[in-house]
């Protein structure tokens, strides 16, 4: 599979740089770009399944709150186990 490739550049103060080249070399990473790969990969990924899940939360509130206000009509089943509660009850 040939995936097309694109380039990233930054410019950044020589220190910082020296920082992430330390970093790189303590976490065991082949180099710096592999270093910032992997790092911005993992922090992209936490970031979208974060946004993702809020994002689904938010649907299933419209979901419950939607069914609160406008709940559904009593169906068969439910209007038998009612009858079948109430004459257990003795109601």
């Amino acid at each position: 599979m040939n995936q097309e490739k694109a380039r990233f550049d930054t410019r950044l103060p020589k220190e910082q740089k020296q920082f992430f080249e330390r970093a790189a070399l303590l976490g065991g990473y082949r180099n710096l770009t592999d270093f910032v790969i992997a790092t911005v990969q993992s922090k992209a990924k936490e970031i979208i399944e974060e946004r993702e899940q809020v994002i689904a939360s938010q649907k299933d509130n419209e979901i419950f709150f939607d069914a609160l206000v406008n709940p559904p009509k009593p169906n068969k089943d439910l209007l038998s186990a009612k009858e079948a509660y109430n004459k257990a009850m003795n109601k």
